[in-house]
């Protein structure tokens, strides 16, 4: 499948927190949407979901996301939110088991397809160990890999993760990035808000620079992450290496 992005606008009250957005999402490719704080990476992602209301197209397989049935919708891109908050005590297997609501008529239950993809969900994610215990009582990390192991249930060919690496320490933030990294390489489009620059050099296959809720830049990690773009959308001096498997991207300090 693909998504495309022409001209998309988005406004919050009396805010444009979009403006003329175009950009493709390919499978194939971890895309990371990478920028500053209120560049509007996540209004932007959830206008892709019809989440809020935009001007433009935003077109799932040629198909307006705006008009497109929700449940058919939700089967065709998963979506992780960030900071989401759990209000109700259900188990860590449960919580998962709702990512398999897409696929299911009112009032059926389970199948043992659904089962073998929530197995398969809850192995990707790493969460085995968890799966008995309530999820209300997880630390940050612990529900943000939970969450994630919901979204895969949904074995949609398209993933949408906002914020992925938020509360994880660094070894399981690079196991989410690899994670996410061979879902793409398995064919899914997969895209990420990304704040940490150098994982997103590091796993990203491409970038696209959001800021003031404009694409500044589009392409590979190397042309998006230039010094010029850090200086001018982030305000850093900053020195850039990404040859090799280990880009780095060092702040020097704010730019003068």
């Amino acid at each position: 499948m693909n998504i495309r992005l022409e001209q998309v606008g988005v406004s919050l009250g009396k805010r444009h927190v979009v403006r003329s957005a175009s950009a493709g999402f390919a499978p194939g490719t971890l895309t990371g949407i990478v920028g500053p704080n209120g560049a509007g990476k996540s209004t932007l992602a959830r206008a892709m979901l019809a989440l809020v209301p935009h001007s433009g197209s935003i077109l799932v397989d040629d198909t307006e996301v705006a008009t497109m049935p929700r449940a058919e919708l939700a089967r065709r891109v998963a979506y992780l939110p960030q900071g989401q908050t759990l209000h109700w005590p259900l188990t860590v297997e449960r919580l998962i088991e709702l990512g398999r609501l897409p696929h299911l008529a009112p009032m059926s239950r389970i199948s043992d397809a659904d089962t073998a993809a929530i197995e398969r969900a809850i192995t990707r994610a790493d969460v085995a160990d968890l799966r008995d215990r309530v999820a209300t009582e997880l630390s940050g990390g612990e529900r943000a890999r939970v969450l994630l192991a919901r979204a895969l249930a949904v074995e949609a060919p398209a993933l949408i993760a906002d914020e992925p690496l938020a509360s994880l320490d660094p070894g399981h933030q690079i196991d989410v990035m690899e994670l996410l990294q061979s879902e793409a390489r398995a064919g899914g489009l997969v895209i990420a808000v990304l704040h940490d620059l150098t994982m997103a050099a590091r796993y990203c296959d491409r970038l696209v620079l959001i800021d003031s809720g404009t694409v500044v830049a589009d392409g590979t990690p190397a042309e998006v992450l230039t010094p010029a773009n850090l200086k001018s959308v982030y305000g850093i001096e900053a020195k850039v290496e990404l040859s090799g498997d280990w880009p780095t991207i060092t702040t020097l300090g704010r730019s003068r």
